[in-house]
């Protein structure tokens, strides 16, 4: 909800910011509607993609090793932790992981990859 809020007052775009992924290890149709639910529309810069296969997550290094999470989901199923990253021209400039040891998905506290942490941070830039 804050990034939706942050592009239509601007923020986003004010930042720099052209585009705004969102992506979860989970299936195409998964984040089709998780994208209508949030009542983001095509022509938001906000898009959200599946890492079906966890590829992106593993490469990334923000896979949940804890096992909470497993116990409840299963095990058998890889799990990414809540982060944000700002990238430009390819590079990452920021990448903050929203975990705690007692909170390995960042469900608790998810401020460090809210849009506050992330605009304040690529403004330190």
């Amino acid at each position: 909800p804050g990034y939706k809020k942050a592009e239509l007052d601007d923020r986003l775009a004010d930042a720099g910011i052209d585009q705004v992924f969102v992506f979860c290890v989970n299936d195409g149709a998964v984040m089709a509607a998780w994208k209508k639910d949030q009542g983001l529309t095509s022509e938001s810069m906000i898009e959200f993609l599946a890492d079906t296969q966890s590829e992106l997550t593993e490469k990334l290094g923000i896979t949940i090793t804890h096992p909470g999470p497993g116990s409840v989901l299963g095990a058998q199923t890889k799990r990414c932790k809540r982060s944000a990253l700002f990238v430009d021209d390819g590079v990452i400039k920021v990448f903050n992981v929203s975990e705690r040891p007692d909170d390995p998905a960042g469900d608790d506290d998810p401020s460090a990859s809210c849009v506050e942490a992330m605009l304040a941070a690529i403004k330190a830039l």
